[in-house]
């Protein structure tokens, strides 16, 4: 059962409460460059991103800030290290949350004038503590990077933001180590209800970067914990959300597109069935409606142990047979398989 978290605003989008899992990504144009960032901000859109962060790090990705606003339609969640003048100037230039370090953005007033524009602007706040960026004070404390000198971190400036009248905050904690992030999480949810942004930092490239996030993130939102995530990828950042989207996916916290399930081949398997689930593939993740299709290599397989799939296909020496919901609706030989299963899809749409 997923915990309840107190309900906060990015733009029209609620975290936490009862609101679904987000899913967001990080735009890696450079931000100055308004056309190249929207252009990549509009594709995250059509992929089902739903937030997106850009970093502005000097006056000139500043000034990009109200066009790119103005040409997308997902909340724009602007990152700021250090300088505190940029992130109130971000907010007055339409950014709807910001992510900010409260360690590393000055002093307490400085902090406290961010607070005030926030408040003024009524926009949320995402405030962060990781494993690269602990103040030496919890490094001495603790004597090296760990969970409880994270989660101190974070408390402490959540206490500062409340100190200062202001709750509208979603945390995050994270590290590159799967097993200190899952273990900050865990510890944060108990001592706090503000929402959690979940993520894996660093997470690297391709499979690695998968592997990481889909334990890291999914295994915390099993337990409940989580109200947006992250995948953090050596990669396009459309990559990242298609990631994210197949995690929410696998634990039902998504409800669109298509569940690809198939067998992983055995001696019975009479059919050439991994270029079928590779066609198959590329064809079935353009289909919106949420359908869990099984292709399968045996009519063990299918429709026996997949008779719950919506539709699906199997093999059986040469030949093929298409099912839906467990019962058989065509024979077809096996060079007809995957065109008969998508027009059984499409006569279901």
């Amino acid at each position: 059962m997923r915990k309840k978290t107190k309900k906060i605003y990015v733009g029209n989008i609620a975290i936490g409460g009862n609101s679904p899992v987000t899913i967001q990504s990080m735009t890696n144009t450079p931000t100055q460059d308004a056309k190249k960032t929207v252009e990549q901000i509009l594709q995250l859109e059509n992929e089902g991103c739903e937030l997106v962060r850009v970093a502005v790090s000097n006056q000139f990705d500043l000034a990009a800030i109200k066009t790119i606003k103005k040409n997308i339609h997902i909340p724009l969640i602007v990152d700021i290290q250090y300088d505190h003048k940029l992130a109130i100037e971000s907010i007055k230039a339409g950014a709807d949350c910001l992510r900010i370090n409260p360690g590393n953005i000055g002093d307490d007033e400085c902090v406290k004038k961010i607070v005030k524009t926030a408040k003024e602007y009524h926009i949320s706040m995402r405030i962060g503590s990781n494993s690269g960026s602990l103040s030496k004070k919890f490094l001495e404390k603790y004597q090296k990077v760990c969970s409880d000198a994270i989660v101190e971190s974070a408390i402490e400036q959540i206490h500062l933001l409340e100190s200062m009248e202001y709750y509208e905050m979603k945390l995050s904690l994270k590290s590159s180590s799967v097993p200190m992030t899952m273990e900050c999480y865990e510890k944060i949810s108990k001592l706090c209800d503000y929402p959690l942004h979940l993520g894996i930092t660093e997470a690297g490239p391709g499979i690695d970067g998968i592997i990481k996030s889909s334990i890291g993130i999914g295994g915390l939102l099993s337990q409940g914990i989580g109200d947006t995530i992250r995948v953090s990828l050596t990669d396009a950042p459309i990559e990242e959300v298609k990631v994210g989207k197949k995690i929410l996916k696998s634990l039902d916290l998504y409800h669109s597109g298509i569940n690809l399930i198939s067998c992983p081949t055995c001696s019975r398997t009479k059919i050439d069935l991994i270029e079928i689930v590779n066609k198959a593939y590329s064809k079935l993740e353009k289909i919106d409606a949420s359908l869990t299709i099984a292709i399968m290599g045996c009519p063990v397989n299918g429709p026996g142990e997949a008779r719950e799939a919506d539709y699906g296909i199997a093999g059986e020496n040469g030949k093929g047979i298409i099912f839906k919901k467990g019962h058989i609706i065509r024979r077809v030989d096996e060079d007809k398989l995957l065109d008969g299963l998508l027009e059984e899809i499409e006569k279901g749409l």
